[in-house]
Order: structure tokens, then C-alpha cells, then sequence
């Protein structure tokens, strides 16, 4: 089955804007990856995906050129929005990649996320995968093919969450603490 990749990344990181200035993209801020490589947060993102995850769609503003630049450079397909809804987010991407077997939804702003950690989530997906890490639900979250009607339905700021209680939802136990690592605020830009 292929899996296609929706990365997130319209959203305004306003709760970082406040602690950083408001001149700052959370997506640009540097941040070293668990390789030790400093690079931007949407960089060590895409970098993250496994190989076998080919058709990869990044959902950005039209004013975002460093992510869309970068977007590129990691053979992703970019979808512009001027919502930063969430569910309009998704409802948009998976509108735009309807034949799609089924999606990895990625938040932009989690750049510690393995690689394997991913493809796990992704394994025998037949319903909707989740990661579980200590006892928490985290991300990314996969959704079998049946979901693409629910998803394209989603608007505002709510993201597919809604749709686990409509599922048989299977939790994937990781050891992976990055799966709840979201960089909200500049302290978190540094792995532990």
C-alpha cells in the first residue's frame, strides 16, 4: 500500500511569535535533529519521512517561499491555503490527492519524529494508526483509504481527531518521544 504524506504546515505559530518576536517562523527556526545536524524545523521534518513514503504533499501559505523552497528540494508537491485551519489543511490535501490509498497526516512543527517510528505507523493500515507514547496519543496519524470522504469534509481549526470514535482505532506503541514533541514555543527547540 502506498501511503501519502500530508505535512501541515500553515499554521501561524503564534504561541512561538510570542516568545520569539514576531518576525519569527517557527518552520524556519534552527533546531538540531537526533542526527546532531542543525537545521530548519520543516527541513528536519521532510528529512524524517521514510523513502518508501513517494508522494508527499506539503500545505503551506502562498507567503511561506523558505518552506515551499524547501518543500521542493524534498520532492513534495505543495498545496497553497490561506486558512491556517487545520482541517481545512487537510480537507484541501487529501481533495488534491483523492486516488491516494491512505494518509500520513505530519505535523510541521515535529521535527523529532524516527523515521521508523513513521513506517510503523504506517505498517497494515487498513482503519486509522496512531502512535502511542507513554500512555499519550501523539503523531503523525494514518488514515486508510475509506477515511478520504471524512477527511475532505473536516474544515477550521479542528483536525481528524473527531474521527477516531468512528473508527477501529489502532494504537501503535513507540518508544519514540518525538511523536509528542510539537516545537510550540523556542524552549522546545532543542531535543532531550
Amino acid at each position: 500500500m502506498t501511503v501519502t504524506a500530508i505535512v501541515l504546515a500553515a499554521g501561524q505559530g503564534s504561541r512561538f511569535r510570542a516568545e520569539a518576536g514576531a518576525d519569527q517562523d517557527k518552520l524556519l527556526a534552527l533546531c538540531v535533529g537526533r542526527d546532531g545536524v542543525t537545521r530548519p524545523v520543516i527541513e528536519q521534518v521532510l528529512l524524517n519521512l521514510p523513502a518508501d513514503v513517494v508522494e508527499r504533499w506539503v500545505v503551506t501559505s502562498p507567503d511561506r517561499s523558505e518552506v515551499i523552497r524547501l518543500a521542493k528540494v524534498y520532492s513534495c508537491k505543495v498545496l497553497l491555503l490561506q486558512s491556517a485551519g487545520m482541517g481545512d489543511s487537510i480537507a484541501a490535501a487529501v481533495a488534491a490527492s483523492a486516488s491516494a490509498q491512505g494518509w500520513l497526516v505530519v505535523l510541521g512543527d515535529m521535527p523529532f519524529i524516527q523515521a521508523s517510528t513513521i513506517e510503523r505507523v504506517i505498517d497494515g493500515l487498513d482503519s486509522i494508526n496512531v502512535p502511542v507514547h507513554a500512555g499519550q496519543y501523539g503523531h503523525p496519524v494514518a488514515f486508510a483509504r475509506a477515511f478520504g470522504p471524512a477527511l475532505m469534509a473536516l474544515s477550521g481549526d479542528r483536525g481528524a481527531k473527531a474521527l477516531f470514535v468512528q473508527a477501529v482505532l489502532k494504537e501503535v506503541r513507540v518508544e519514540d518521544s518525538g511523536v509528542l514533541w510539537d516545537v510550540d514555543v523556542p524552549a522546545l527547540l532543542h531535543y532531550r
